[in-house]
């Protein structure tokens, strides 16, 4: 008796797996808040340089004191990061006043060279926003590629979180790292609320980047380990829904809060709840007798059974019986696994290298997408909703596409899918913006199935001995892809066209590596690197046997029967 068959006598999908299932829902919700935070509280507002600080005390009108100190471009707007050396009084002689009841004399006008940088700071249009970061720090013109910086910094703290609580977790547990991971979410955000600087802010965003690693890796572990074979499929679509509603919930949230401090705060608090009932959580009883605990895995197994309503046959497990259930893993656990593993063998090799490109292109294109939607020319709150909105059909499309058409296909055609529409989008003029946009939600709507995917196709390619390695690994590559994505919008300011080739080619390439991955629809969790081993060999065996049945037989090659 397997593992899988413990899990269906003691209640398979039943009432602990459904509150399990729940209590990660709630700060799934609040994880798209940290992810896409920076659309809000990084926003650019309208700016140009200040007047002189001798024109404070003047009574010209506000608007009449920035025509004749800030030049302006072919649309009527006023330069962001230049003014005049001096005023340009000239500009008010049609009105024959400064404004304020005295005559025009003597105005002449400076040479068009004639510029100086915003020696007085920036006046900024708060309409949409009360504050950012970009406004209270001065993050524009010479330190415009901050507000990037400060983006790649949290996802950094993303990958190193992925590299540190992936190793930890197969060391220590999954339920102690959710608790210290929810901890850390709720200190980090808190503690960036109230920073100071913009060094310290980043520095607290990247200690919430590593939470939200750890958070992620554990969760899924935990889900993929108590929850049985035939219903992994639906508890990943529904934690993908939970990040969907999250989107939406954070374009309420940012509108009714326009001030990014207390912003950052609401999306903050949440996790000190989240962090008190993890407690309740149960531990992998898989990891558990693989850490050679298996009288800790018995008590919980019970726990499960007890809640379930089959305290009868939980009763009936012993140690023996979950030892021998695990016979195999256990055989493989008194050898050390590490991230080598991933590698050693041509097999998991071939694995990883195809999953750490989809995950990359997938992290790469969604985020570039998602983080800069300022540039489609409409409401970011109605943006946002429309993003977030999009994902509800795609992740209903990706869920019937995974139990009908395996999640080797649906993987390689919604990344080719979405790097196509990437790619049309650059041929449109930039006055389309519905075209532009309706195009850009296909595109992100498709890498967000492509995210529901990665997550169940990844826990189910990799044994049960390195799980953890193997997803703490593939998403460190996809926090790599996040961090680079940003950076990528700067090379749109020398060459416009540029950073949609690579937002768009990324992700068909690896469409096209996806497909040399092995199928895993409606097969049990391999438990050691052998099973894993044998499911591709038992895969080439299948093609090479319909390869023969496919070939026409030679019936001149065979020798006729000799007569007598």
């Amino acid at each position: 008796m397997a593992f899988g068959e413990i899990i269906d006598k003691v209640g398979g999908m039943g009432r602990f797996q459904f509150i399990q299932l729940s209590l990660i829902c709630l700060p799934m919700l609040m994880l798209a808040s940290h992810n896409l935070l920076q659309n809000f509280v990084a926003m650019v507002p309208p700016h140009h340089c200040q007047a002189p600080k001798n024109f404070s005390e003047s009574n010209l009108d506000p608007k009449d004191i920035v025509l004749v100190t800030v030049p302006l471009d072919s649309k009527g707007r006023p330069f962001k990061c230049q003014r005049y050396s001096s005023p340009r009084w000239y500009l008010l002689a049609e009105n024959g006043s400064l404004g304020d009841g005295s005559s025009v004399q003597g105005t002449r006008s400076p040479p068009l060279t004639d510029l100086q940088g915003c020696e007085d700071g920036w006046e900024y249009e708060m309409t949409d926003r009360s504050s950012t970061i970009i406004s209270e720090w001065d993050l524009v013109c010479d330190l415009h590629s901050y507000k990037q910086m400060g983006q790649s910094i949290y996802m950094g703290g993303v990958l190193v979180g992925a590299l540190i609580f992936g190793g930890f977790s197969d060391r220590f547990g999954r339920k102690k790292l959710m608790l210290i991971s929810h901890l850390m979410m709720a200190v980090g955000g808190t503690c960036a609320t109230f920073a100071p600087s913009f060094f310290l802010f980043c520095l607290f965003r990247f200690f919430c980047g590593m939470a939200l690693s750890g958070f992620v890796l554990n969760a899924h572990s935990l889900n993929v380990e108590w929850i049985p074979t035939q219903a992994r499929t639906m508890t990943v679509a529904t934690t993908g829904y939970c990040y969907t509603m999250g989107q939406l919930l954070l374009s309420g949230v940012a509108y009714l809060l326009r001030d990014w401090r207390w912003l950052t705060l609401a999306v903050s608090l949440p996790f000190y709840i989240c962090f008190l009932y993890s407690w309740w959580f149960q531990e992998s009883a898989r990891w558990l007798v693989l850490s050679g605990k298996s009288d800790q895995a018995v008590k919980c197994v019970k726990t499960v059974a007890r809640i379930n309503g089959c305290k009868a046959e939980g009763e009936k497990i012993d140690v023996e019986v979950l030892q021998k259930s695990m016979k195999k893993e256990l055989s493989c656990s008194q050898e050390t696994h590490s991230a080598l593993d991933l590698f050693r063998l041509s097999s998991l090799r071939m694995i990883t290298l195809c999953l750490s490109a989809v995950w990359f292109s997938t992290s790469f294109a969604y985020y570039g997408l998602a983080l800069d939607l300022q540039k489609f020319g409409v409401s970011i709150y109605l943006i946002q909703v429309i993003f977030g909105a999009v994902d509800i059909p795609a992740k209903i499309i990706i869920t019937a596409s995974l139990s009908h058409f395996g999640r080797c296909r649906s993987q390689s055609v919604v990344l080719i899918v979405a790097g196509v529409t990437i790619l049309i989008n650059i041929l449109v003029p930039y006055d389309q913006q519905i075209l532009r946009t309706s195009l850009a939600v296909l595109g992100k709507g498709c890498l967000a199935a492509s995210f529901n995917v990665c997550f169940l196709y990844s826990g189910e390619l990799y044994p049960t001995v390195i799980r953890q390695n193997g997803m703490g690994w593939v998403s460190m590559t996809a926090r790599v892809g996040a961090m680079v994505a940003p950076m990528v919008q700067l090379l749109g300011e020398t060459t416009a066209w540029l950073p949609g080739l690579i937002y768009g080619g990324v992700p068909i390439l690896s469409g096209l590596v996806a497909i040399f991955l092995p199928e895993t629809m409606s097969t049990p969790l391999p438990e050691t690197i052998q099973d894993v081993e044998e499911r591709i060999a038992n895969k080439k065996c299948q093609r090479a046997t319909k390869k023969q049945e496919a070939e026409p037989k030679d019936t001149d090659s065979f020798p006729l029967k000799e007569t007598a």
